[in-house]
């Protein structure tokens, strides 16, 4: 029995080393270069000293070091160097040498944004991705004898205080957590793998990295073999990198520790907030929220950076009309304003701008948000907290009594918060709120539905505006497409205009990353609640027949408005049928 487990066991480490080495080693296999029986005699080999694929090929006397490597030369297509024969600029990049000999890959050369790495083993694509992410380059490959390239790294000596120095270059060292006393820190001690300045480093580089980027969240994924690293960009996620697996652990625990959270609680989720100065005049935040997964804790990191938020309401994207009508019911003195959409769609900005056009010395503010991602001077923001029984019904009802003119709800999600804002907005306040619905027209229904009567909703609300986030096209790449005439009628484009477009889409560039795609502009439907939609609203009419009155009163659809955009070049068709759908 215990001889079956160990055969077991072994065959399963064989396993396990064959799925990492499988590019290399399924090559030679397919080529008849290697046969099954001599790639499990070196896995065997491997798991006992560690060694790699090349180098155990190499001393097992299945291929000579040459041999190998002008295999593997000409199979990924690039030229082999003579590593002697190279001299090497010092301060290249911003790797230090314990990860080039992790990684083992040695930068010799760098033009502009393009890196040059020697590696013997090109296949090692998660090496090669976090190279590329420390450096911020992107890789060329060249190929050098696998001896050869750890003789060099050898020969390059320690590297003391090079992460330092690359850190301090990237302006990392510059992150500072505020408010955090070293007292909170030393109760909650940290092993040493977690202290150890590399994986502070990393989470620092992260950061750092996600800001520069542009993204608006990181996610930290654990999985059962790797750990993976993922932005979102422009609404889209992007892997960015995959840190090595054993440092799972550890780099959670930094982040718990700077977000003020209970590094040995493992198994509930928990949610904080890093607060993070990069300058004397730059902050930017980071809501932090840590759910146990399957193979570990999965962190999201949502950035907040004040020094990015647009709260200039003509900058969002509203078009024609749509913009005046919305500013016309937020300068109204009572009733409700609500801004729906799912998450992410930018409802909050859009609150935001407009209670930042409302802001004035002589007006009253008073906003109860879950949570409160920005704040400003002259308003009144109040975090939830439901835990101890500070939740929207609460808060909304001492607003109350607060002498409040404008009151902002960060969500309405049961009755009474909707009953209660609809009070609000019948007594004489402004009251502006967001509500998860597809779109205008269905809002109104949506609140009948949680219970509240059909006149107090028609009598209450204003306008509601609907609104998603569409991808904008590079402006420095973007270029004229053929669209099939068919493709833009079933989008929705009438048949007398379809001459009219020509739609535009990014090829890809550096500026944008390759992805065709720079920046973000809104689409909205903007529906003032005119009388005749009030009147179908109380006969109880459904969200199709309320939708056919306000366009007949020249209300775009969300489909509409985003082919406006398709129209314009500011958005491709592709992104269109995205984010938004049929009518």
């Amino acid at each position: 029995m215990q001889r079956h487990e160990g055969i077991q066991a072994g065959e399963n480490d064989m396993k396990k080393q064959r799925t990492r080495y499988s590019r290399l080693a399924d090559i030679l296999l397919r080529q008849n270069k290697l046969t099954r029986e001599q790639l499990d005699t070196v896995l065997r080999e491997m798991n006992l000293s560690g060694d790699t694929l090349i180098s155990t090929l190499v001393k097992q006397n299945i291929f000579d070091s040459e041999e190998i490597t002008n295999f593997v030369s000409r199979s990924f297509g690039r030229p082999v160097v003579d590593l002697d024969k190279i001299e090497i600029p010092e301060n290249l990049t911003a790797i230090s040498l314990d990860i080039m000999r992790r990684n083992k890959a040695l930068p010799i050369k760098r033009m502009g944004n393009m890196l040059t790495l020697a590696v013997a083993d090109p296949y090692d694509i998660s090496a090669l991705d976090e190279m590329a992410f420390i450096s911020g380059c992107q890789i060329e490959m060249v190929i050098v004898a696998e001896e050869q390239l750890l003789r060099r790294l050898d020969d390059l000596g320690t590297a003391d205080g090079h992460l330092d120095e690359v850190i301090a270059d990237l302006g990392a060292n510059d992150l500072e957590v505020v408010d955090t006393s070293e007292a909170e820190l030393d109760e909650h001690m940290l092993t040493t793998e977690t202290e150890a300045a590399p994986v502070v480093k990393l989470v620092n580089l992260i950061l750092l990295d996600a800001i520069k980027r542009g993204a608006s969240d990181i996610h930290l994924e654990p999985y059962e073999k790797v750990l993976r690293v993922r932005y979102r960009i422009d609404g889209v996620l992007h892997e960015i990198m995959r840190p090595p697996l054993k440092l799972r652990d550890a780099i959670v625990s930094r982040i718990k520790i700077l977000a003020r959270l209970d590094i040995s609680e493992r198994r509930l989720p928990q949610d904080g907030r890093i607060k993070l100065r990069l300058s004397r005049t730059k902050t930017v935040d980071f809501r932090v929220s840590a759910l146990p997964t399957l193979f570990g804790e999965k962190v999201v990191m949502r950035l907040l950076d004040p020094s990015s938020l647009q709260l200039d309401m003509t900058k969002l994207g509203y078009q024609g009309d749509s913009l005046k009508r919305l500013q016309d019911a937020i300068h109204q003195s009572y009733g409700m304003v609500l801004v729906t959409g799912p998450t992410g769609s930018g409802k909050t900005v859009s609150l935001y701008s407009a209670v930042a056009e409302l802001n004035k010395p002589g007006v009253n503010i008073c906003t109860a948000e879950d949570p409160v991602e920005f704040n400003f001077m002259g308003i009144n923001q109040v975090n939830m907290n439901a835990d101890i029984g500070l939740d929207f019904p609460t808060v909304l009802r001492s607003f109350l009594r607060q002498d409040p003119d404008i009151i902002l709800i960060g969500e309405i999600r049961d009755y009474d918060t909707a009953a209660i804002g609809i009070k609000a907005a019948l007594t004489g306040h402004l009251v502006l709120a967001t509500l998860h619905t597809n779109d205008a027209p269905s809002t109104m229904n949506r609140l009948i539905n949680m219970g509240i009567e059909s006149f107090l909703v028609d009598s209450a609300v204003n306008l509601v505006s609907a609104q998603r986030l569409a991808r904008r096209n590079c402006a420095e790449c973007a270029e004229h497409i053929e669209v099939p005439r068919e493709a833009l009628i079933d989008a929705g484009v009438p048949v007398a205009e379809v001459t009219e477009y020509r739609p535009m889409a990014g090829k890809g560039c550096q500026i944008c990353n390759g992805t065709g795609y720079k920046g973000r502009t809104g689409i909205y439907q903007v529906m003032p609640v005119f009388d005749e939609i009030r009147n179908a609203v109380y006969a109880g009419k459904n969200a199709n027949e309320i939708n056919d009155i306000a366009v007949e009163h020249g209300v775009k659809t969300l489909r509409m408005a985003a082919l406006d955009k398709v129209k314009s070049g500011e958005i491709s068709l592709e992104e269109c049928l995205r984010v938004t759908v049929a009518d």
